[in-house]
């Protein structure tokens, strides 16, 4: 029975091994312009937290903002060339998420630090989307976004070096005959 349930998980292992870090990335957009959808349209139930947290914002204005903020990091998590800029800005707003935790402990709380309340609950599965965006920053990496500019350079170099065999061969083909031209005018 083990064997037949290792072979059966390996397998899923190996298959969805491929495609893991892509699923994280579509999770935590999908998250993002959901949770930030609601915000603009004013039907979040984290819109009371953020008021009692932000309170020297008009919450009429920042919610909305702050829901603007959370689709854009949404779309760029879709977007790989916006990757690293758009962890950075998840990284910053998950800190800014995390102040309620201090700020507003009963409302987060009912017994410091052992029941959070389901506000509480709401803020610390954030860990898991920090997680997450550290998992998708492991490979969106400084060697991932080299070769993408490598494959790039590469593929204008063979472009330039197959319009330019044209031009060699045409060249090629003109040389003996300004040879031939030149050697009857000297």
């Amino acid at each position: 029975m083990k064997t037949t349930f290792n072979f059966f998980y390996f397998l899923l292992s190996d298959k969805i091994g491929k495609h893991s870090v892509n699923l994280m990335r579509i999770a935590l957009s999908t998250i993002y312009i959901w949770f930030g959808v609601l915000k603009i349209f004013g039907v979040s139930p984290a819109g009371d937290l953020v008021e009692q947290t932000v309170f020297w914002f008009k919450p009429e204005f920042f919610i909305p903002i702050l829901g603007v903020c959370e689709v854009f990091i949404g779309l760029g998590l879709l977007i790989r060339k916006w990757i690293p800029e758009t962890i950075l800005l998840l990284l910053l707003h998950m800190i800014a998420t995390l102040t309620p935790i201090f700020i507003l402990k009963s409302s987060c709380f009912e017994n410091f630090p052992f029941e959070p309340t389901l506000a509480g609950q709401y803020i610390i599965k954030n860990l898991v989307l920090v997680a997450g965006a550290l998992v998708i920053s492991g490979k969106y990496n400084e060697d991932y976004y080299a070769a993408i500019k490598l494959k790039k350079e590469q593929d204008k170099f063979v472009a330039t070096i197959q319009t330019g065999n044209h031009e060699i061969l045409n060249q090629q083909h003109d040389v003996p005959q300004n040879l031939e031209h030149r050697t009857a005018i000297d």
